[in-house]
């Protein structure tokens, strides 16, 4: 099944008219984009873009054979132009499957926005599932199982190639994965791509961090031929200054991984306001699917198989202090007597456990070794054990971000 993406991006299309902000003002050349359109096999078309045969033509199409014209949303755009000889476009009511008499087989799938999500089977059983903007498929549970008002997707296999808003719905891409509907094989394209994320490497390196990837206006791909799908690292570290956005830079990169366990090792401080303000802000953030454990003992849940949900750690920098704490490391005396070996030896025992873990792990840590050196001897004993376990964790993990001002730098990976 040939599918040709004669546009990629949101409704309004990229940049949107008269937007004067940054990733407007830098989508240019194959950054721009119109509105998503799917052209399959000749014969199907998926949603309408402006001036779609000039785009089909662009593309090296065209839209004379076309049987079928389907819509997904209800439309939120330029003015929608249905070039002449077409068939008048309609919608698919969910759970409903229309068979074209080329061989498609094209069943509507429910969503949790107005409109319908496509699951197409061409001639030869492979599968491909399109949802509008926005959208994640409603009443998503096993594979096979059947969701509001219609079957579920997913089906006896994952699905060859996906096409979702990823960027503006990651969690949609984890119920997909959670069902079995994706998997490790599956080709994850973003569509719908809006101004929210700069065009260029960003845009490209937030989708590889989920497991997906953008392509340009006008290109065609084979729907079931492989294509290598981005490697996700199983261990990352990012690392940052204070409020710099590594926290939410962490949590991005698990959006789209459903049940994930976060470790929060800092604990509850009694009568800190302040403290109390930033640990609610973070669990604002988290998805409601996320479980949350708060404990230092990080060793025991890196051992798990690697089955068990992925392990977002926040933040080793709190996790060397009360280390430090148990072994009276802030004393001179203490530290001399055995305070250093003790600290270094549970140090080494995190490490190893990093080393050996099958579980998909990020974690998050301070970068505190670029600042002002602190005025007394715990404070730059802290800054020094912390620098050394950044980098022995660090080690042991593909990729190694440092976040600036909400940047990340990959320096690893």
């Amino acid at each position: 099944m040939d599918l040709t993406l004669l546009g990629t991006g949101a409704p309004q299309g990229l940049p949107r008219p008269d937007c004067p902000c940054a990733a407007c003002a830098t989508a240019v050349g194959d950054a721009a984009r119109a509105a998503t359109a799917l052209l399959l096999d000749g014969v199907l078309l998926i949603d309408l873009t402006p001036g779609p045969a000039f785009a089909a033509a662009r593309a090296g199409r065209s839209l004379a054979g076309i049987r079928q014209v389907l819509l997904s949303h209800p439309h939120d755009g330029p003015a929608l132009e249905v070039p002449a000889g077409l068939p008048q476009p309609g919608r698919v009511a969910d759970g409903r499957e229309l068979a074209l008499l080329d061989g498609h087989r094209v069943r509507a799938v429910a969503v949790d926005v107005p409109g319908t999500g496509y699951e197409v089977t061409g001639g030869d059983g492979e599968r491909l599932l399109y949802l509008p903007p926005g959208a994640a498929p409603a009443g998503l549970g096993e594979p096979g199982g059947a969701g509001n008002g219609g079957a579920a997707p997913g089906g006896p296999a994952p699905y060859d190639l996906v096409l979702l808003d990823v960027l503006a719905r990651p969690d949609a891409l984890a119920r997909l994965r959670a069902g079995g509907a994706v998997d490790a094989a599956t080709d994850v394209v973003a569509v719908h791509l809006d101004h929210w994320v700069p065009s260029g490497p960003e845009l490209h390196r937030r989708l590889a961090s989920l497991g997906a990837r953008a392509v340009p206006d006008g290109t065609s791909l084979v729907v079931g031929e492989y294509h290598a799908v981005p490697d996700l690292p199983r261990r990352t570290l990012v690392l940052g200054g204070a409020r710099s956005g590594k926290s939410v830079e962490a949590e991005r990169r698990l959006l789209a991984f459903p049940e994930v366990l976060y470790v929060a090792t800092g604990g509850t401080r009694d009568g800190d306001e302040d403290w109390a303000q930033r640990v609610a802000l973070h669990r604002e953030r988290r998805p409601a699917g996320w479980r949350t454990a708060e404990t230092c003992d990080l060793v025991p849940l890196l051992a798990e198989p690697a089955t068990a949900p992925p392990l977002l750690v926040d933040c080793l920098a709190l996790w060397l202090t009360h280390a430090m704490d148990e072994v009276g490391a802030w004393d001179d005396a203490a530290w001399e007597a055995g305070g250093r070996r003790a600290l270094r030896e549970r140090c080494d025992a995190l490490v190893a456990a990093v080393r050996e873990t099958r579980r998909r792990l990020v974690a998050v840590s301070n970068e505190v070794g670029s600042g002002v050196v602190p005025a007394t001897p715990a404070g730059r004993r802290f800054r020094d054990e912390l620098g050394r376990l950044n980098a022995a964790f660090g080690a042991e993990c593909e990729q190694l971000l440092l976040v600036v001002a909400g940047q990340a730098l990959a320096l690893r990976g």
